[in-house]
Order: structure tokens, then C-alpha cells, then sequence
């Protein structure tokens, strides 16, 4: 914990210069505090920025109510961390441990504060942002899982919370943690629940979708929410148009299914995007552009899927979510990318999640520690999985239909699967059968070449091929190929190469027929299209008025 506190320290060395805070001053107001009373306490709405003026405001444990560590905040400190971007609820609570004095300003106002003073804004994303990271590395969390590792559900949860950078910790039935956990909250013992403060939020069948509700992730949604431009798809391209929809004034709002970051959020490590010398992992790069959407205002909604999509009589788009909820736009960015292909396994469905997996971060990698872990697919995604794994694993087994690796990666990737002796490629090779009782304990796999059956004794395996894209939604509003890709550009008579068959309907990335399939090309395309989809919505606006 002490390392959490030299952290924040080190942060607050630079604070908010003069100017800054007469700005604060003049947009807020002073508020009084007495010894003991809660700044704010977990689950409260982030409605608002505080600036200390004099006093002291502490961090303090959610289930004991002590101080939780040695340091505090101080005079020209602030509160805080990045759920202030999108009105998220707060996830630490704080506490006046001596009459304070604070400024305070209603968080739209500070947000268009902040939209005006750039200088101002950077100081105090970067604050925040580095919390969030330092609570994440800390393992520092009041968001509890309280189950057993190997239950899908508790996976699919604990999955959920790390590809969105929550902060979240599990405690294991059966450990005193656990048992005191349980005593807290008034549980039964071997009761799974996700915990949040004192009280247990979600006790039976925890999910993503209630996670996201008790930590305000999809406060911005009321019924029939009403935007410029509503980006479908959380994405390398979809998080670019965010930022620059953002940037030019446009309201926007990005609708994504799981975690933001797609297909590249899987990735352990992305070593040929340009700025990035020593690599970046797909989620850490997502993320980073997710948070600079959130500066210039764009909203976020997950975990939520678009059912349908249609147009009213007075052409805006409707969009209906899996919950029911109706948004519309004036507007549409189709960014929904691929998705791995499930394969014709028997039982698949039942190990999925337990043991059998579609990306390859920090959260699956725990469960191939000092196994062996198989990872299917020939392209660069399932190379890289392949060198992470082989970080923790035993052993990896690189498994390709193909004769040879030359056509589907890079160079430089397959040589290094070549000469690391934990990773074996098993050319012309198929997964047959799975084994496990409740959770995956062993794969055969068949060698074609030689019509041999071998076994290996693995409880994760790694699906990283096919490309399926995520068009059923679209409801026949825009032209596909035989594929399921949306067509665009020349193929529909467009002079925009993002533009469909259908006015105001857009798609970029790896959803759209004939694109790059690299995170490079997705960025600049979903940078790229925010100038058109503009000039569409004032030819909307000129004709209105």
C-alpha cells in the first residue's frame, strides 16, 4: 500500500498552477467540511471536482472504515480519478480527517472547463489516469468478486471488469478472505456474489451487464437518447472516430458489446504500430484513446449490443439495444468489426470460458500457468498470444492447417516462434476433441499428414481464427458481400470510400469489405471518416433551417 501512496504523491508534486484555480473559483464554490464527514462514499454519483484548499482528506477502506493509507490529500490537491469522465460511480471512498475547506464545481461545468483550458485538463487526466492504472496494478479495488476462479460466470465477470481497466479483486471461497468478506456482508458461507461497498450488490448470477450498472457505465442511456453520431462498435477505428467526433464538436455516443478495444484489445502486445518501439498491448492502446474520447466529450455505453436498426419518418436512425432501450442519431459509424469464428467443437459451448478462450490477455493468461496451453491460428494475433502465453505456460502449442506460416505473418513473428523453445508449431494440425469434466483438462489434436491422434493435457485453449463480421444488426439498411461485409465506396456508388448504400450510414475498420485488416488502417480510417460524416450532418442542419 505504501507504494499506492508514494504514487500519489509523486503526481501531486506538480499541481494546478494560479490561474487554474481562480478558474475553478470562479466557476464552483467553497464547501466546509467537519472531522469525519464523507466527501464522497463508494456507489455516490462522481457529480462533481473537488480541490482542497486547506484541510486533509484521506482514502479510507470501504468495509472497516479505517484510514486506508498513511497518506491524504492536501492543500492543492484534488479528488478523483477517471470514472470523473463519464459520470461513473465512485469506487473508493473519502473522508475529512480534519475540518477542510474545498472548492467544488458540478462536473458539466468542469468538463467545459476543462474543453477551454487544455493545460488544465491535461493535469488532471493524467492524475487520473494513473490512479485508475495504480489501483489496477495494486490489486487496489472496493468492486469485489467473491466466488471459485474456475466458474464461468465469475471468468466472464472478472474478464468484463480487466478489459475495461476496472479495478476489480476475487476472493476465493473457501480463504479467511473470503470467509471475512462473507461476515461483512451478511452472506452465506460459498455464496458468490459481486460486492461493491458494505453491501453486496449483485448477489445471484452476477453480470457484466449489472457490473456495468452498479458502476455507472451505462448512466448515459435513458429511452430514446438522442445523439449526432452514434458509433457502433468499440474498436481501434470505432474509439478514433470517438476522439475526433469528440474534437470537432459532434455528439457522439460508442455502443459496445464487451470492452472497448475489439479484436486488438485481445492483444498481449502490438509491436508495429508506429510511436511504440517497445510494443503496447492492444487494451492499454484502446484504452489510452478511450480516455481522450471522454476529454472532448463523447459518451461510452457497455456492455450493450445493437439488436436492430431503423429509420423514422423523419429520417433519424433508431437503434434498439439488447435491453430494449431506443437510441437514435442523425448519423451511423458501423465499426464493429470481426469476431473470431466459433468452431464445430463438441461441448464447445461448455467450455467456453471455462477453458476454452478468444483473447489472450493478463486475465487468461492465470489459467495456463505452468501448464501447457494450445493456441489455434496462423496469423499475427495468434502469434503474439502464443509469445505471451509462453511467459507463464509450460509450454505452447501453435496449432495451423497450413503448410507453413510465410502467407498469414509477420516475418519477424514467426521467427521468433521458431527459436523459442517453449513454443511448438504444429503445422497441418486440428483440434478433435475436448475433455474436462466441468472445466477443459485435455485437447486431442490430429496431425493430417500423418492421420496420428495425440493428446496433450491442457486446460486453455486459445481460438484465434476465422473472421466473422458483425453485421446481422444492420437490418438490411446497407448492402453486404457474399461475407457478410459491409460494402462502401465505389461498390455502392459512393464518391466517400466509408460511405454505404444508404445515406448517413458509415463503416470503417475491419467490418467494411476491402479494408486493411491492421489496427494502423482502422485508426486512420475512423479519423478519417469523423470529416465526412460532419459535412453530412450541416447539409442535414443547412436544409433543416
Amino acid at each position: 500500500m505504501e507504494s499506492i501512496a508514494a504514487d500519489l504523491r509523486q503526481m501531486q508534486r506538480t499541481p494546478l498552477h494560479d490561474a487554474h484555480v481562480e478558474e475553478i473559483r470562479a466557476a464552483g464554490k467553497e464547501v466546509r467540511y467537519e472531522a469525519g464527514d464523507m466527501v464522497f462514499d463508494v456507489g455516490d454519483p462522481t457529480d462533481r471536482f473537488v480541490y482542497v484548499l486547506d484541510g486533509e482528506i484521506a482514502l479510507i477502506d470501504p468495509y472497516t472504515r479505517e484510514r486506508y493509507l498513511p497518506s491524504s490529500l492536501g492543500p492543492t490537491q484534488f479528488c478523483g480519478e477517471i470514472s470523473f469522465l463519464n459520470g461513473g460511480t465512485v469506487i473508493m471512498p473519502l473522508r475529512a480527517e480534519q475540518p477542510t475547506r474545498t472548492l467544488e464545481v458540478p462536473r458539466l461545468k468542469m468538463l467545459e472547463l476543462m474543453a477551454r483550458i487544455p493545460e488544465m485538463s491535461d493535469i488532471i487526466i493524467t492524475v487520473f489516469a494513473a490512479r485508475r492504472r495504480r489501483q489496477i496494478e495494486e490489486n487496489d479495488a472496493t468492486l469485489t468478486l467473491l466466488g471459485h476462479d474456475v466458474d464461468p460466470v465469475v471468468r466472464r465477470v472478472a474478464t468484463f471488469a480487466n478489459r475495461n481497466k476496472l479495478p476489480v479483486r476475487l476472493v476465493e471461497h473457501g480463504t479467511p478472505a473470503a470467509q471475512r468478506v462473507a461476515t461483512a456482508c451478511g452472506l452465506k458461507a460459498g455464496q458468490s456474489a459481486v460486492i461493491f461497498g458494505r453491501t453486496p450488490a449483485v448477489v445471484e448470477d452476477p453480470t457484466p451487464a449489472r457490473v456495468a450498472s452498479l458502476l455507472g457505465l451505462d448512466s448515459t442511456l435513458s429511452c430514446r437518447t438522442e445523439v449526432d453520431l452514434l458509433i457502433v462498435g468499440g474498436g481501434p477505428s470505432g474509439v478514433a472516430a470517438a476522439v475526433y467526433a469528440g474534437a470537432e464538436g459532434v455528439s457522439a455516443l460508442v455502443v459496445e458489446e464487451l470492452a472497448v478495444g475489439g479484436q486488438a484489445g485481445t492483444s498481449s502486445r502490438i509491436e508495429n504500430y508506429m510511436g511504440f518501439p517497445t510494443g503496447i498491448s492492444g487494451a492499454d492502446l484502446i484504452w489510452r484513446g478511450e480516455v481522450q474520447a471522454m476529454k472532448f466529450g463523447t459518451k461510452f455505453a457497455m456492455p450493450r449490443r445493437v439488436v436492430s436498426l431503423s429509420r423514422d419518418a423523419d429520417g433519424l436512425f433508431c437503434a434498439t439495444l439488447d435491453d430494449g432501450i431506443v437510441v437514435c442519431a442523425r448519423a451511423v459509424l458501423v465499426a464493429t468489426g470481426v469476431q473470431y469464428r466459433r468452431l464445430p467443437w463438441e461441448r464447445l459451448e461448455e467450455f467456453e470460458g471455462a477453458g476454452v478462450y478468444y483473447a489472450a490477455t493478463e486475465t487468461e493468461a492465470r489459467y495456463c500457468r505452468n501448464t501447457e496451453a494450445i493456441v489455434i491460428g496462423g496469423g499475427n494475433s495468434a502469434g503474439q498470444a502464443a509469445m505471451y502465453l509462453s511467459r507463464s505456460a509450460n509450454q505452447v502449442h501453435v496449432l495451423v492447417r497450413g503448410k507453413s506460416l510465410a502467407a498469414s505473418m509477420s516475418d519477424y513473428l514467426s521467427s521468433r516462434l521458431a527459436a523459442d523453445p517453449r513454443i511448438t508449431v504444429h503445422f497441418e494440425t486440428e483440434v478433435d476433441t475436448l475433455h474436462g469434466d466441468g472445466s477443459l483438462e485435455a485437447v486431442d489434436i490430429v496431425h493430417k499428414a500423418s492421420g496420428t491422434t495425440e493428446r496433450i493435457e491442457s486446460g486453455a485453449v486459445f481460438v484465434m481464427v476465422g473472421a466473422a463480421p458483425n453485421t446481422q444488426w444492420l437490418s438490411d439498411l446497407a448492402d453486404l458481400d457474399d461475407k457478410g461485409f459491409v460494402l462502401t465506396g465505389k461498390a455502392v456508388d459512393r464518391s466517400s470510400p466509408f460511405a454505404t448504400s444508404c445515406p448517413g450510414l458509415y463503416a470503417v475498420g475491419d467490418v467494411r469489405a476491402g479494408s486493411v485488416k491492421r489496427v494502423a488502417s482502422a485508426v486512420g480510417e475512423g479519423s478519417v471518416v469523423i470529416s465526412e460524416i460532419w459535412r453530412f450532418l450541416d447539409t442535414q442542419r443547412a436544409a433543416v433551417a
